[in-house]
């Protein structure tokens, strides 16, 4: 996917040095934002522009390479009894001289460019061959991977995603994408299409880091979407700040009523699970059920999530959630005729 887009100069490392591809990456940078206002410039945002371009480079070099953009998967589990519902698919970068990079140093930096479109194209091919591996195994888990706004605005993403399914005997229903509030709003229109289409597909959609965005309750009325994450900021205190429990009770209900699951990030610890389970949250994500880890530990991360649901065993999909289950879309009436809910099926 995406080879059609063309290269800008700050993407190519042959270009890594000359004084222009500070001002390719600033203007690249503009363009992925919308924002083609007049500002003033500040040198400081520009001290660290050098590593920054180098980095660029190396990002590429890597994208070419079989073995150092690696994916990671992090278990989504149902509140009430512990079931896995689902992993996120996340990259990880290990650098043969840097060592591991944090993805908060190297994905801002992709997404100002194409890079970002490569990017997601490895790490959605990487996810769903690991989702056709288990399905081979009988394990048919649901696996969420990441759009950027410059993916919403190609139209042509919806057949190239349907298409890489189809390569690997992969239903739609078993690939979740999730999106942010910041993401659609970059061209609301345009986005709204490319969801629509990949909705009508099948494929399940997830509103990422929602209370952090534009949070425009319109939006979120009109956006085809079937899940609602809560940010992790809203999820750390959640013991102890009466505010937070107020908000995220607030936003259950709402998703509620909207015909949206709702899942909460960011859950570090069991008093935070153990309330959000009183909230009638749906599912819950974070390091207190499992790290993100590579496909093959997650047999060891089924073990420590039943040691953290009063002692129950994580219970595994093992019945096609496309099959098994169908419900009619939600409330909003944002489509027609029946979906899959798909982690009803597990068990």
């Amino acid at each position: 996917m995406y080879d059609h887009c063309r290269r800008v100069a700050g993407d190519d490392p042959r270009h890594i040095g000359r004084p222009s591809a500070f001002v390719d990456h600033r203007l690249v940078s503009l363009r992925g934002s919308g924002d083609y206002t007049g500002k003033t410039y500040d040198p400081a945002a520009d001290r660290d522009a050098p590593d920054r371009v180098a980095l660029l480079g190396e990002l590429r070099q890597a994208l070419d390479a079989d073995d150092q953009i690696v994916v990671h998967y992090q278990p989504k589990v149902a509140v009430t009894d512990g079931r896995l519902v689902g992993v996120e698919a996340l990259v990880r970068w290990e650098h043969p001289q840097r060592g591991r990079i944090a993805p908060d140093a190297f994905i801002p930096i992709a997404e100002n460019t194409t890079l970002i479109r490569t990017l997601t194209t490895k790490v959605m091919t990487a996810a769903i061959t690991q989702t056709r591996a288990w399905a081979a195994n009988g394990l048919h888990i649901p696996v969420a991977v990441n759009l950027s706004a410059r993916c919403l605005t190609d139209p042509d993403l919806p057949h190239q995603v349907l298409a890489l399914l189809a390569a690997n005997a992969v239903p739609p229903s078993l690939l979740h994408l999730e999106i942010t509030e910041s993401a659609v709003m970059t061209d609301p229109q345009r986005a709204m299409l490319v969801l629509r289409d990949l909705r009508d597909a099948g494929i399940q959609l997830s509103l990422d880091d929602f209370g952090t965005g534009h949070s425009s309750m319109s939006y979120l009325q009109r956006l085809p979407v079937d899940e609602l994450k809560i940010d992790r900021s809203f999820i750390k205190d959640l013991v102890t700040n009466r505010g937070d429990q107020v908000l995220v009770r607030s936003l259950i209900d709402l998703a509620h009523n909207l015909g949206l699951r709702v899942v909460a990030e960011g859950v570090e610890d069991e008093q935070s699970l153990g309330l959000l389970r009183e909230l009638g949250c749906d599912v819950a994500q974070g390091y207190h059920l499992g790290r993100p880890a590579p496909a093959s530990a997650l047999d060891l991360q089924r073990a420590a999530v039943a040691a953290r649901c009063g002692g129950r065993a994580l219970r595994w999909p093992r019945a096609d959630p496309y099959t098994v289950v169908t419900a009619s879309r939600n409330a909003r009436g944002a489509g027609s005729g029946e979906r899959s809910l798909p982690y009803e099926g597990f068990g």
